[in-house]
């Protein structure tokens, strides 16, 4: 693509200036040399170079006139030509759950692969490690392996599944000076680069919403947790908290909240049993909102008189969730776009450590609300992202 710039043409992909003579008609090509722009604001070459690849000790006038005499000429710095320069590798460390636990993070993983992909020619490396997300100690473990290689990392993302766990993560990045990332959940007031994901505490208000079209006077919703240590994620906390906010503004009718949490989910018979009791403590329970991606235990545990009378809202695009919603036994699934989370946290830690371009500190992602009638929409937007090999 190339633009006028005065008395010549500009060609950002080539770096080259095209210089018209009018008298000829012709174009010739002239490269726009650091010494050129040394020349022009009147500097050494050493400033420019390190204005170019902010290194620091210039002073903000001469900062501000160097930058505007190459806005002037038209100079992009050509990042792949400094790395290849430089013999530079970009270590990201990626520590995310096993999906092996959780389909879940199947998808978060692929956009991180997705990404790794498209800046390899940066000369970025990739490095994952994945830990059990029932376990906050093999979080801390695999945190621990960060710094025992030789190799720190340039840059770190993350999902701070436990609070706790996680910002000691953060003040160890703090410590060494090293950028990170997060995604799936967010930490306020945290020193990272940025959060990418779903604003919980509107999750918990869209489920509500979503539910409350159904509802009648004095009828019940429940929060379902299906999740260990849930009071330790703060995801998980924020989305009760929109959930129960929305129902306490409902005017027109009186909707009862309750919770509940459910740790041993893996085990069906016993949830199973759970629900039943639960049932009959609740004999007005018409919604559920499940809080993860495990809605489809739920279907599998209700019977098909029960199915028809209590309304489900769960979240994510994973297989089983799926195959309810098709059959018409999950109502809504609210869609909190996870293969762009890992993409967007590669992508925004290297325009941040590469392409020295400011970052926005929270990125929300859209809340999609998908039904039995738009899903093949979606999941066609998910393949986008599948990398063929």
């Amino acid at each position: 693509m190339c633009g006028h710039k005065n008395n010549f043409l500009f060609c950002a992909r080539t770096q080259k200036r095209l210089v018209f003579d009018k008298p000829r008609m012709k174009i010739m090509e002239q490269r726009i040399r650091i010494k050129d722009i040394a020349e022009k604001a009147g500097v050494s070459t050493g400033t420019v170079d390190r204005v170019i690849h902010q290194r620091g000790n210039v002073s903000p006038k001469v900062k501000e006139k160097v930058l505007n005499v190459m806005k002037d000429l038209g100079y992009e710095r050509n990042i792949i030509a400094s790395t290849l320069a430089y013999n530079r590798v970009f270590l990201i460390a990626a520590l995310l759950p096993d999906s092996s636990h959780d389909l879940y993070w199947e998808q978060p993983k692929l956009g991180l692969e997705k990404a790794y992909k498209n800046v390899l020619h940066y000369g970025v490396r990739l490095k994952p490690l994945y830990f059990d997300q029932f376990d906050p100690k093999s979080f801390l473990d695999k945190a621990k392996e960060l710094w025992q290689e030789d190799m720190l990392p340039d840059a770190v993302l993350f999902t701070p599944l436990f609070y706790k766990e996680s910002l000691e993560l953060l003040a160890e990045c703090k410590r060494k000076n090293i950028p990170n990332a997060i995604i799936n959940t967010n930490i306020e007031n945290s020193d990272s680069l940025c959060f990418i994901g779903p604003d919980s505490y509107q999750s918990g208000v869209l489920g509500a919403r979503l539910l409350n079209f159904g509802l009648n006077q004095g009828e019940t919703v429940m929060i379902l947790n299906l999740a260990k240590g849930s009071a330790n994620a703060q995801h998980l906390v924020e989305k009760e908290r929109g959930f129960r906010d929305y129902f306490g503004n409902v005017k027109d009718k009186e909707i009862k909240v309750v919770k509940s949490v459910f740790e041993e989910f893996h085990d069906l018979g016993k949830l199973k049993e759970f629900l039943k009791v639960h049932l009959k403590i609740y004999p007005k329970l018409s919604g559920l909102f499940v809080t993860n991606s495990r809605a489809y235990k739920v279907v599998e545990c209700l019977t098909e008189e029960e199915i028809k009378k209590i309304k489900i809202v769960g979240f994510d695009l994973i297989e089983p969730n799926l195959v309810h919603l098709r059959g018409n036994k999950l109502n809504f699934i609210i869609n909190q776009n996870p293969v762009q989370q890992g993409y967007l946290g590669v992508m925004n830690i290297v325009n941040h450590l590469i392409l020295k371009k400011e970052v926005e500190r929270i990125q929300y992602l859209p809340l999609d609300i998908v039904v039995n009638e738009n899903v093949e929409y979606y999941l066609r937007e998910k393949m986008e992202y599948q990398i063929v090999l």
